[in-house]
């Protein structure tokens, strides 16, 4: 089942190829029928002919007649269409009768590694590691629901110079004290005493030194204390990860440390292509078409002049470690804007060197800030960063209250399952809903509003739907037969349902949970104008209450499956 606007769009190519051979036919919604058509504008410009002429020739020769009820030329050049009733009714059946919901799965299965989250170790997760995670699980749910082969990588930081001054501040405490701190989740007062000590005490800081040394070169003692830091502050964050319901586990992170061994091999393997150059004692890569402000070439610093290895040799060896040993087709790093040039010269360097060959896409998709209500980086009243734990407790916290101020009589296991659902939730959706490239206010009293694009309104909406079919005793919706479509308000909400294909398709083509969080906004909206205008349980007669219960139940489908993708719950109950 291909989504509508694909099956017009290839109907309409094939039209428009018989007029003049690769012409695009600009296909998109439209507010004076279901879509329209624009190319011909274009085409006709291309021919040296009047685009109403080109457009007449284009609608004589679509077939279209089993998805339109009207195809129309307006304007200048423009192609209206507008679908037919029987076509819709026929598709919803269809997405009712399908597991799926109508969505395809992808043509072609891909192995897709997504770099996301990447917390550092023995510092606490703040409010800056909220949209690398919840963007890159969500997109990571959708490519699974498309069929393609995920692996996801959580790449902490565990590695380099800060550890030999943990690891010492771990053992002037004592193994057991550390390990309580850390527990305990005050991962930002363990690293900060760290801190202190080595700004305050030179003999502190020569031992941490040594001690950089001697994790560099395995000592085992060293290792083993260092693991402990690493293991507990997994354990941390395990324990955000599933207040926020995302699905990183143990098993997804991948470290700084795991590519510490390669990092010799990308160095050499880069001089014996003759692409390393000496600069200032370092040794640099420069790719072309990157420059600084003077126009001067710009390096990616392979080896610093004291020998260490920085960020681009660590994320060249985990190219390298991924095309080669993972198989991956894509590599997604859904990383903050700021590391845009980072990236590119990092994967321009990998294409140089051959690492990252043409059929393999390395893609940095990034994402913007989250603002205070200052318009500023988001901080607590103390100016530091917000506490992600913090943050979701609040989240759930005010849920609650707003749940129990809504509906006085919920209380205990279901007013705790609805908080946790509407705050965690209200949090994402405030995040997935907004462009990933631009910045968004954080701001409590709209995201958990009942009313607007918001969470806890599509999962209201997904909940009052149940609720019919409780109040009716229908367990399932009657399917079978197609709906019908008699009221403009059925209609519509068809033609929004079938829409649901198209919307997973766009979000995973831009890498934008948006597009899906906006149709399932329209969705919830079209459906509370069914609502209110086409009675269900108390419908006119039996069909049209089999309709309706139809399409009541494929709309409480499409939006569970909906913000499942996006990690977020649809309560039954609210």
């Amino acid at each position: 089942m291909a989504d509508t606007h694909t099956a017009l769009e290839a109907r309409l190519r094939s039209a428009f190829d018989s007029v003049a051979p690769g012409a695009d036919p600009v296909l998109r919604a439209s507010e004076r029928a279901d879509y329209q058509a624009n190319g011909a504008l274009a085409l006709a410009k291309r021919l040296g002919l009047p685009p109403r002429q080109v457009a007449e020739q284009v609608v004589a020769a679509a077939e279209l007649s089993d998805l339109c009820e009207r195809v129309e030329v307006s304007g200048p050049g423009f192609i209206n269409l507008t679908l037919s009733d029987t076509y819709l009714s026929g598709e919803v059946a269809t997405m009712s009768a399908d597991h799926r919901l109508g969505v395809p799965v992808a043509g072609r299965t891909e192995t897709v590694v997504v770099d996301y989250s990447a917390p550092n170790v023995a510092k606490e997760m703040h409010v800056g590691h909220l949209r690398g995670t919840i963007i890159g699980d969500a997109l990571c749910r959708l490519l699974e629901f498309a069929g393609h082969r995920v692996i996801r990588r959580n790449h902490i930081g565990d590695w380099g110079t800060p550890f030999g001054m943990l690891i010492e501040h771990l053992v002037d405490i004592g193994e057991d004290t550390a390990v309580r701190e850390l527990v305990v989740g005050d991962l930002d007062a363990f690293y900060r005493q760290a801190w202190v000590a080595f700004e305050a005490d030179e003999a502190f800081r020569e031992r941490s030194r040594r001690r950089v040394v001697l994790l560099q070169s395995g000592d085992p003692e060293t290792r083993r204390l260092w693991r402990v830091l690493v293991d507990e502050s997994v354990r941390y964050f395990d324990e955000v990860y599933a207040k926020l319901g995302v699905l990183l586990t143990d098993d997804d992170v991948v470290g700084e440390s795991y590519y510490n061994p390669m990092l010799a091999a990308v160095v050499d393997d880069l001089a014996a292509q003759g692409l390393l150059v000496e600069d200032e004692g370092a040794q640099c890569v420069f790719p072309p078409g990157f420059t600084n402000r003077e126009g001067e070439p710009l390096p990616v610093i392979v080896r610093k002049s004291d020998g260490g290895f920085g960020y681009p040799a660590t994320d060249l060896a985990a190219v390298r470690d991924r095309v080669d040993n993972l198989g991956a087709d894509r590599i997604l790093y859904v990383v903050g804007t700021e590391q845009a040039q980072h990236f590119q010269m990092v994967f321009a360097v990998a294409a140089l060197a051959g690492w990252l060959p043409g059929t393999v896409s390395a893609v940095h998709v990034s994402f913007a800030h989250i603002l205070g209500t200052d318009h500023k980086k988001l901080r607590s009243r103390t100016g530091e960063s917000v506490k992600l734990v913090g943050l979701l407790d609040e989240a759930v916290e005010r849920a609650g209250a707003a749940i129990a101020e809504r509906e006085p009589g919920t209380g205990g296991d279901d007013l705790a399952r609805a908080s946790r659902a509407l705050g965690v939730g209200a949090v994402k959706y405030a995040d997935l809903s907004t462009e990933r490239t631009r910045d968004y206010v954080f701001d409590w009293d709209r995201m958990l509003a009942f009313e607007g694009n918001t969470g806890p309104y599509l999962q209201y909406a997904h909940a009052r739907i149940r609720s019919i079919f409780r109040r009716g005793e229908v367990d399932v919706a009657a399917g079978g037969a197609p709906p019908t479509l008699e009221a403009a308000e059925e209609r519509a909400l068809a033609f929004r349902l079938v829409g649901f294909s198209e919307a997973v398709a766009a979000a995973l083509e831009s890498y934008g949970p948006s597009k899906l969080t906006g149709y399932l906004f329209e969705l919830a909206t079209t459906f509370t104008s069914f609502y209110e205008s086409c009675p269900i349980l108390r419908a006119p007669d039996a069909e049209r209450r089999r309709s309706r219960l139809v399409l009541a139940d494929l709309t409480a489908r499409v939006l569970a499956t909906g913000l499942g993708l996006l990690g977020m719950e649809a309560p039954e109950r609210m």
